[in-house]
């Protein structure tokens, strides 16, 4: 009778561990969503948090899934489900409502672009795992990552915004929905907070990031979420230069 009553009890803890992730994932949605309704009374600010909240999430839910063994394909459409609220359609309604609203149809058009390219990145990332495929990469711009330009953009740049950070926005909205769709590799944020080797340059890398963010939030988000996206793009236009150049003799 105790040995029943403790595999219960082993069998519940299982129970909990593996739904542990599911929970960070609905975290994620619920910041997407409460985004959107923020985002629709006026309050951008908190808008663009609450987006920043729901990539924090993002990111933990799977490494909490990987921490309890609990990677299934559930949790697989699950968290993209999860992702398309809150880094498809907030930005959206963020983006439309700081900067598009009165550029009726453009704003739209514009905004949906985003919609798509998101959904078609999140769909394609789940019918297409090679195993075989280097893990510290993603095919085409992740979703949070994206997202994470809308969020310095809306720091950066208060409402009202002039005609030309207008312009400015809608930039912001369309090159990040077609690096999404892109072939090029980003980066995966995994990677980059779980480096292999010696931790002390992410440890100092991260002592700054705190003390730009603590000083100039604004600017150092911009400089991460811009960073971020060009620095593979300057990477892929310098290889062909890089060829160029006479080779040195060793």
């Amino acid at each position: 009778m105790r040995n029943a009553s403790v595999e219960l009890a082993r069998d519940s803890r299982r129970r909990a561990l593996s739904a542990l992730p599911s929970l960070f994932t609905l975290l994620n949605m619920l910041c997407g969503f409460a985004c959107i309704l923020v985002s629709i009374s006026g309050d951008y600010s908190l808008a663009a948090v609450l987006v920043g909240c729901a990539i924090v999430l993002d990111i933990t839910d799977g490494a909490v899934a990987r921490l309890v063994g609990s990677v299934t394909p559930f949790g697989l459409q699950f968290d993209s489900l999860a992702d398309l609220v809150s880094f498809g359609m907030a930005p959206a309604v963020l983006a439309f409502t700081w900067a598009m609203s009165d550029i009726d149809p453009l704003g739209w058009v514009v905004c949906f672009v985003w919609l798509a390219a998101a959904a078609v990145r999140l769909a394609r990332f789940n019918v297409v795992i090679d195993p075989r495929a280097d893990k510290r990469f993603f095919t085409g711009l992740p979703s949070p990552g994206a997202a994470g330009v809308v969020i310095a953009s809306v720091f950066t740049f208060s409402a009202p915004l002039s005609p030309d950070t207008r312009l400015w926005a809608l930039l912001v909205m369309l090159v990040p929905a077609v690096l999404m769709v892109t072939s090029i590799r980003f980066r995966s944020f995994r990677s980059l907070v779980s480096p292999h080797g010696r931790p002390y340059p992410l440890l100092g890398f991260v002592v700054v990031l705190a003390l730009g963010f603590a000083t100039y939030p604004a600017i150092t988000g911009c400089i991460v979420a811009y960073g971020y996206v060009a620095l593979p793009l300057l990477t892929r236009l310098a290889r062909p230069i890089v060829k160029l150049l006479p080779s040195h003799a060793a």
